[in-house]
């Protein structure tokens, strides 16, 4: 699992490079576009929501919410469920910007990576999920590793 997991650094520093070079010209960071992307995929959401969704601290996606906003990408809206935590939105131009880059995003993901079948993916997806699931109770201190002294892969190489 080490290897999986010594993989996940570089490949996140790829992937946000990559996103960067895509956002050229838009005044968007990777950032703002990882707030926009849930906003897309789960609508409107409070700054402590979002937050809790992207696995961040709330400052710098406060951050990111204030600079989309001066860009004209979101838009606050009164929360009913709670006055003071208004609730963040894409504006119609927002979701338009993320429309088309998540569009071009995912063709060229198609054609790069299509060599890899559904059941591959769905695996590569179940693996991450259940890493991520792991890792949050390793934060928060709910469950403790397992050592396993036979298994080489829970020892650095």
């Amino acid at each position: 699992m080490y290897g999986v997991i010594r993989r996940l650094w570089p490949l996140h520093r790829t992937v946000v490079r990559a996103v960067e070079r895509e956002l050229e010209g838009t005044g968007m960071t990777a950032g703002e576009h990882a707030l926009l992307d849930a906003l897309r995929s789960q609508g409107p959401r409070t700054v402590p929501q979002l937050a809790r969704t992207m696995g961040l601290d709330r400052q710098p996606v406060q951050r990111w919410v204030n600079h989309a906003a001066e860009l004209g990408l979101v838009a606050t809206a009164p929360n009913p469920a709670h006055r003071r935590s208004s609730l963040i939105e894409l504006t119609p131009e927002g979701s338009e910007l993320m429309r088309g880059i998540q569009e071009s995003e995912a063709a060229e993901l198609r054609r790069a990576l299509s060599d890899l079948s559904a059941q591959e993916v769905s695996t590569t997806l179940r693996v991450l999920d259940r890493l991520g699931e792991e890792f949050r109770h390793l934060a928060n201190g709910s469950r403790v590793a397992p050592e396993d002294p036979d298994n080489k892969d829970n020892h650095p190489e």
